[in-house]
């Protein structure tokens, strides 16, 4: 039995990186499905280098022993004049996932974003605000793409993001209380709560009716401290390592984990650690955090 009550996965951006694109290049698909399996993972979430057909990554993931959990969406609902061409793109996404029996779609709004509107150029740093009137476009996208998930027995997990309109402790708050939570849940990423200045437990206790999915990881707090003060952009921020794994940074998750054990969260949580893999080598990180994590669950469960 498990000493979780959760499944423990982990991503591929530990070895490359979909934002900041030279960060593990190099990696292959299979070079990066080998080392998920020699640290005993069994799920994954999809990435770039993975083959986009259903049947072939059906294949190569089954060769590994490895499941397909979600994959990222990021939509641009804010822009009510894309909601057709946005929405239509988000059900053959959902269709994809499906047929490879996920049940969580992370989602995430890139409308005046840093990391992938694609009406702005690629190199800016701030986000731009969302006006009230496309941030109303935004929810009505999202519970629209969420009716979707819904049709199809599967759930909208919206991920807060830095880089995003909602990445700071008011901007969750307004997107739980704008929405219907029947059709928009929450993938709670300690990581990026932290880094958007909030404390990822208490965002947890509040929203945990709504979280579905999760993303663990830490912060080192003498990088984060410097990209403030310097004003480093969240991308460059991430080729200096900000983020790492659980265990490696300044984040306490006894209590997060002390509250998804007396909980029984039952969902996935992904092990992640945006971070440059050329010095920070993710086998070690990943199996450097495994342990803390199972080291943390063991006492807990001992209590």
């Amino acid at each position: 039995m498990s000493i979780y009550p959760f499944n423990l996965g982990i991503s591929p951006i530990n070895w490359s990186n979909e934002d900041v694109k030279e960060l593990g290049e190099h990696y292959t698909c299979e070079t990066i499905l080998n080392e998920m399996k020699s640290l005993g993972f069994v799920g994954t979430e999809m990435h770039s280098k993975f083959p986009s057909e259903v049947r072939e990554l059906k294949t190569v993931l089954s060769r590994k022993g490895m499941q397909l959990v979600t994959q990222w969406k990021g939509v641009l609902f804010a822009d009510k004049s894309k909601h057709e061409s946005e929405l239509k793109a988000y059900k053959d996404h959902v269709l994809f996932l499906k047929e490879m029996g996920c049940r969580v779609v992370v989602t995430c709004e890139l409308g005046g974003s840093t990391i992938g509107d694609p009406r702005r150029d690629a190199n800016v740093t701030e986000v731009k605000p969302l006006t009230s009137e496309e941030w109303s476009n935004m929810v009505e996208g999202l519970e629209k793409a969420g009716q979707i998930c819904k049709d199809n027995g599967m759930t909208l997990v919206y991920h807060h993001h830095m880089g995003t309109n909602v990445e700071k402790t008011e901007e969750i708050d307004r997107l739980m209380e704008a929405t219907n939570p029947e059709l928009v849940s929450l993938t709670f990423d300690s990581g990026h709560a932290y880094y958007g200045g909030a404390d990822p437990y208490e965002v947890l206790v509040k929203h945990y009716d709504r979280v579905k999915h999760i993303h663990f990881k830490d912060i080192r707090r003498e990088v984060l401290d410097e990209v403030r003060e310097e004003k480093i952009s969240f991308k460059n921020s991430i080729a200096k390592n900000v983020f790492t794994v659980p265990g490696d940074g300044v984040i306490d998750f006894e209590p997060i984990f002390s509250l998804l054990l007396n909980r029984n969260y039952n969902g996935w949580a992904i092990l992640e650690a945006e971070q440059d893999p050329a010095v920070k080598n993710p086998v070690f990180y990943a199996q450097k955090s495994k342990e803390y994590i199972k080291d943390l669950f063991v006492e807990l469960n001992k209590l």
